[in-house]
């Protein structure tokens, strides 16, 4: 889950991180792709509107485990 979709179906950084019981700060950090546990719940949270991509998370883990 991209993390630019987060924050537009929030409408900003500040309400994404208050929807998802994480700071602001956190949120900063994620850089583009959300991370994967906050992404299910960010899924439950709005029904379904934001939905999670396995795969992307499937490669993140395939790409550190080459590394």
């Amino acid at each position: 889950m991209k993390k630019a979709d987060v924050v537009k179906h929030f409408g900003n950084e500040s309400a994404a991180a208050g929807a998802l019981d994480v700071t602001k700060q956190a949120v900063n950090g994620w850089g583009e792709i959300v991370p994967e546990g906050i992404a299910y719940k960010a899924q439950v949270i709005t029904g379904g509107a934001l939905k999670v991509d396995p795969a992307i998370y499937r490669k993140i883990k395939k790409n550190r485990m080459a590394a």
